[in-house]
Parts: structure tokens; sequence; C-alpha cells
């Protein structure tokens, strides 16, 4: 089975997290979607607003029917930093007939240096990474980060990246997505109306909640 993983904060989930989804699963031509919500995000010091419980809640709500979205709360069985390297490996173990593929952003792969055992994720699956507004393309290997350069090569024959272990590195296409959770939360502690950047069972749970300052948030008509 083709498994996408679909990792991040999801404070709150919001439409431009399913379009990049949508995009991923067809794409990549994915069995499933993986989404994970992060128990304790090493980059984000400050931790997210919503607890672990309203984020898989809202997460859950926002598959739950959706052919091949799934939610999975791995990480919030484990204690303390949620580092994806321990998710892979976790997921691995669990599905070791799986072949995975992780989403990343593009920001995040100039950065993966940082990340705990970078060398080990593309050893544990395919890198898809999503395009973000303002980052350029990689189209050759010198534009790749550093770091990476020695582990990966450019085939012609994908045409893109190839990890000397075999994984890919794969760049999404048309990802480009105007929305983002801070968007979302800024509008919210305004009370002015998502109903166009949130699902409608993910505004039902914050509203119900008074997560994010929206207790009085204004219906759009």
């Amino acid at each position: 089975m083709k498994t996408g993983i679909f990792g991040g904060t999801f404070d709150p989930l919001h439409n431009g997290h399913l379009a990049i989804a949508s995009h991923f699963y067809h794409q990549c031509g994915l069995d499933r979607v993986l989404f994970i919500p992060a128990a304790w995000p090493p980059h984000k010091p400050a931790g997210p607003l919503a607890s672990f419980p309203q984020r898989l809640a809202m997460t859950e709500r926002a598959t739950r029917g959706q052919r091949a979205f799934f939610t999975c709360d791995i990480e919030g069985q484990r204690s303390g930093r949620s580092y994806s390297v321990d998710t892979l490996n976790q997921l691995r173990q669990h599905y070791p007939a799986d072949s995975f593929y992780f989403l990343i952003g593009m920001d995040s792969l100039l950065e993966l240096d940082s990340w705990k055992e970078f060398r080990r994720l593309p050893q544990l699956c395919h890198l898809v990474v999503a395009q973000r507004p303002g980052y350029s393309a990689i189209t050759g290997q010198t534009e790749l980060p550093v770091a990476l350069q020695p582990d990966f090569c450019y085939d012609p024959a994908l045409p893109g990246f190839r990890h000397k272990d075999g994984n890919l590195l794969i760049f999404l296409k048309e990802t480009d997505c105007p929305i983002s959770s801070t968007q979302v939360r800024t509008a919210l502690r305004q009370h002015q109306p998502v109903e166009q950047l949130v699902p409608a069972v993910v505004l039902a749970y914050i509203r119900q909640h008074q997560l994010y300052g929206a207790d009085f948030v204004k219906e759009s008509h």
C-alpha cells in the first residue's frame, strides 16, 4: 500500500490542508493519506494554541467520510517532542508492507538539516515537497540544500531526484495555498467570517469550544 504522511500542528486544520492533501494523493498515486497532528512540535517552542486532543478532534472531523483521508494519533501516544523520524520508524513497524510518502513544505526541505536524524528520513520514505509562496522551484542538483546534495542525484528518467538508497524526492505541482492557520486564527480573533477557510465541521467545533477567540464569530451571508 502506498501511504502518504501529512503531519502538522493543524491549529486549526483548514481547507488549504485538504486541497494540498488532494494534490498529494493524486499526483503520487497514493492509496491513503494519514493526517498526523503533532503532539509537541519541536520547531514551535511556544507550542500550539489548541491542545492536542482538540487539534486531533478537529482533524478527525475534517477527514471523516473522506474516501482516502484518515487521522492518526500516533504522536499523541508518545511522550516528549514529536520528531518525524520517530513517527516514521513507528509507522514502518506497524505497516511493514507499506511504502511511505512523507509530505513536507519547501521551507522545511531547506531547513531539513535542523531536524532530528535528518539523513534517516529519506532512508525511511519518499520525500514529497509542497511548494510554498515565495520559494523558487528546485530543478538542479546544486539547488538542493547543501546537506542533502551528497545523498541525492538527479535522475533524468523521472525527471527528479533519487536518494542513494532508492527513495525519491518528489516536488508537487500546483500546491501554492493562500490559506494559513495563522490567517484563520487572526480572522477568528477579529470576529471575521471564516466559512470559506475551514471545513464546516471544524468551524462548528471551534465555536463549540470557543477556540482562538471565536465565541462571537460572525456568520457570512
